[in-house]
């Protein structure tokens, strides 16, 4: 269960800014580990699935938004390793049909329960927590899927890396992702993970409780576009560019902002010449279809 034929690939991104710059980048394709399931919620959900195997649980339950990347892959994993699936989904949306998220998940079978974003602010709460669990019979696995057993199967793809590197770059939404990776580095290496949310400085604290590390890191809040799902016409123009010359598909919430902080950065002289950087893509390219349903295609990968 939950097991990988081989490690996901490092493909090397030939591009003239970084010839230019002396940095030779490698992104590790997380986003080909599955279709549904897949980059980082399948490294999160591998040991909470164990975990809840191992406690006799049969019903997961989970967190998201209408568009949620961890909702898709959840449902999508309940399904295929006999799990019953319910997903508590915020804001406004009244059914499955609401989009091509919702809809998949609802076909890989999860229990859709739409609650007011007021409501939704209870996610944390224990006791709001313990009385879903013992309604429903149900393991919890938190929004985004982090928790310390995300973060152990997080740290397995920096485990995976076999070259040696200076820098990983990781785009980040609710630490999780990044916290697994910043306890899987080296003394010698350094982490730099790309907020994808506005004004989201409580992140240094939360990642700095995730993280057993003494290792380097660093957030950087420059590239979030506005807020989670913002963005603006020079990103997509970067995403659609940056397909066209490497042939990699990037998510305009995650990875496209963080390639894009890359280059800035690299412009503006903030990475070391001679570095070997890895990329991570972390996946969500499932949400693209919605989102050019919703803004007229403007994304051409």
């Amino acid at each position: 269960m939950f097991e990988l034929d081989n490690p996901t690939s490092l493909q090397q991104i030939s591009l003239p800014i970084f010839s230019e710059n002396k940095v030779e980048v490698l992104m590790k394709r997380e986003d080909l580990i599955d279709s549904e399931i897949s980059g980082n919620k399948w490294r999160k959900l591998k040991y909470n699935l164990l975990e809840a195997q191992d406690q006799g649980y049969s019903t997961i339950l989970t967190f998201g938004g209408a568009y949620s990347n961890h909702i898709a892959a959840t449902a999508a994993a309940c399904k295929r390793y006999g799990f019953k699936s319910i997903g508590i989904i915020r804001g406004d949306e009244l059914n499955a049909q609401s989009n091509t998220t919702l809809e998949q998940a609802a076909a890989n079978g999860m229990d859709l329960q739409f609650i007011s974003r007021a409501a939704y602010q209870n996610r944390s709460d224990v006791t709001w927590l313990q009385t879903l669990t013992k309604k429903h019979e149900a393991f919890i696995v938190p929004e985004g899927g982090t928790n310390a057993l995300a973060l152990r199967g997080v740290q397995e793809l920096v485990d995976e890396i076999t070259v040696d590197f200076d820098t990983i770059l990781c785009p980040v939404g609710t630490g999780g992702t990044f916290s697994g990776i910043v306890n899987g580095i080296k003394d010698h290496q350094r982490a730099i993970g790309i907020s994808s949310l506005k004004g989201a400085k409580y992140l240094e604290d939360l990642i700095g409780e995730l993280t057993t590390a003494s290792s380097s890191w660093e957030l950087i809040h420059d590239y979030h576009f506005g807020g989670y799902a913002k963005f603006d016409s020079h990103l997509i123009k970067f995403i659609n560019q940056f397909y066209l010359e490497t042939q990699i598909p990037l998510d305009p919430i995650y990875t496209g902002k963080m390639m894009y902080g890359l280059i800035d950065m690299l412009k503006k002289g903030k990475i070391p010449s001679s570095s070997r950087l890895i990329c991570v893509h972390t996946g969500g390219l499932q949400g693209i279809i919605g989102f050019n349903q919703l803004h007229n295609d403007l994304l051409k990968i």
